[in-house]
């Protein structure tokens, strides 16, 4: 197993005084005087509730805690900050603002497997902001290595190089791309004997069916299980951390119904009469399976 890295240190100094009057009458000594204050050596610690908690997140950014818990996700895949760390389709950068501070503390490595920006000008504009965002500031994420993963790359890293690969709410994409084999196998590939794929994806009730194409966005968590067993892995455990029961998983715009997209109007078509958004917020966001599997070490 690994253990998260943490460094914590406190130290407390004690100073007594005393006085008197200009009359020679002796006032009463006054309690020892009792010196909280961090000392100029002490390091504070940087862990994941550090990373989580920082002010490079936005108030809107740390409203979403309530839906993802990074820090238990991130404890339940043991990710330690000593570690390579990647991320498949890092998105927007939400898991980047907590991954790259924590790794860049700890003296890991992150790696953004994003969009291929030569695959159209969605991908290339998308990268271009999550450049802007993360990669130009180092001194804040570290030095985020990028590279990419489509049905059609090469594989994203060197085999045996990784200790930890994170994909969050993607395997329907990869299922509507029909790629979602290339992906486990790549994954299986890049990681280190004893390294941990760790997987977060919308849940599909077990009683509805799967559209090979998951185009509601939904997926059956004993797929995701099947896909990463045929690749090799082992299946280590499943969390309900992000477990959401309210989320019934039959939305008219699938899970874009709910935040934080809150679609109210279908791509094609028109929206049901009685549509109401009020009712989608206050389900929140998606039930999801959250799920982890090693790479054998034998």
């Amino acid at each position: 197993m690994k253990f998260q890295w943490m460094i914590a240190a406190s130290v407390f100094a004690l100073a007594a005084c005393g006085g008197g009057d200009t009359n020679g009458t002796a006032d009463a000594p006054e309690p020892p005087a009792v010196d909280t204050s961090a000392s100029a050596d002490e390091t504070p610690a940087r862990d994941l509730a550090w990373a989580v908690a920082g002010d490079w997140r936005s108030d809107t950014v740390k409203a979403r805690d309530e839906w993802r818990n990074p820090v238990e996700t991130l404890e339940f895949f043991e990710v330690d900050a000593d570690e390579t760390v990647a991320e498949i389709w890092p998105g927007g950068g939400w898991y980047t603002e907590i991954l790259g501070p924590y790794l860049k503390e700890g003296g890991g490595k992150f790696i953004a497997v994003g969009f291929d920006p030569e695959r159209s000008e969605f991908a290339a504009n998308a990268m271009a902001r999550y450049s802007e965002s993360y990669v130009s500031k180092p001194e804040t994420f570290g030095d985020i290595t990028v590279t990419a993963y489509t049905s059609e790359t090469p594989p994203f890293a060197e085999p045996n190089s990784i200790d930890t690969i994170l994909t969050f709410r993607n395997v329907h994409n990869w299922m509507a791309g029909g790629h979602e084999a290339k992906f486990f196998g790549e994954a299986y590939d890049a990681l280190k004997p004893g390294g941990i794929l760790g997987v977060v994806e919308h849940r599909l009730p077990s009683t509805e069916e799967q559209d090979p194409q998951a185009r509601s966005g939904y997926v059956h968590e004993d797929y995701v299980k099947t896909l990463a067993a045929n690749a090799g892995f082992e299946f280590v455990a499943a969390s309900e951390i992000n477990a959401n029961p309210a989320d019934t998983a039959d939305h008219p715009f699938g899970v874009w119904t709910l935040p934080p997209v809150s679609r109210t109007e279908p791509r094609e078509g028109e929206a049901p009469e009685d549509f109401d958004p009020a009712t989608y917020l206050e389900i929140g966001e998606s039930d999801r399976m959250t799920l982890k599997f090693v790479k054998p070490v034998d």
